[in-house]
């Protein structure tokens, strides 16, 4: 019994520390993956690189597996009897992927879209970072979810560089109209 907790342990281990090597410098594999069927509402959420959530998979058999493995090591002189030493150790397993599922799970929001949506900048106050001359293009600067943008814009009147503007259109995916504010207005 210790033989087969032994080699359990060690399997599993050398595959999850090359799991998380190839994690770490970016190239997970994760196509071995296989979906998980309906089970009737049961909501298995396990994060690959890609996004996608699957129950089963190679790396939650990897966390059973150690965690199965390791267990039963460690309880061999805590639980003498073979039958609750296996049964304690899958336990240990389950709670392994139970873990990493937690943690995974709360990862998983930390996940942003850098996409960056034009139209959040209407109504925004920035600042004229190349002069809007008449009837042309300037550039004005402005700060959107945390992050500064250079965007394109246009105005009704000249606008030196470092005016204070408010966005008032959208005109496309890089262009703004802008209207001069004063302090005040601010």
């Amino acid at each position: 019994m210790d033989q087969v907790f032994w080699a359990c342990a060690g399997v599993a281990s050398v595959v999850f520390l090359v799991q998380m090597v190839l994690t770490l410098v970016g190239m997970d594999a994760t196509s071995a993956d296989f979906d998980a069927p309906d089970l009737g509402g049961l909501d298995g959420d396990t994060m690959d690189a890609g996004g996608s959530v699957s129950l089963f998979s190679i790396r939650n058999l990897v966390n059973f597996l150690l965690g199965f493995g390791w267990g039963g090591v460690c309880l061999a002189d805590t639980i003498p009897s073979p039958l609750w030493r296996v049964l304690a150790a899958a336990l240990v397993g389950a709670a392994f992927v139970w873990m990493f599922f937690a943690l995974f799970k709360r990862l998983k929001r930390f996940e942003a879209n850098g996409a960056f949506d034009i139209r959040r900048c209407l109504g925004r106050t920035g600042t004229i970072y190349l002069r809007i001359p008449p009837g042309g293009k300037g550039k004005v600067q402005l700060s959107v979810g945390g992050a500064t943008h250079e965007l394109d814009a246009i105005a009704d009147q000249p606008l030196p560089t470092g005016a204070l503007v408010q966005v008032t259109e959208v005109i496309d995916q890089h262009t703004l109209r802008v209207e001069k504010r004063t302090k005040e207005e601010r």
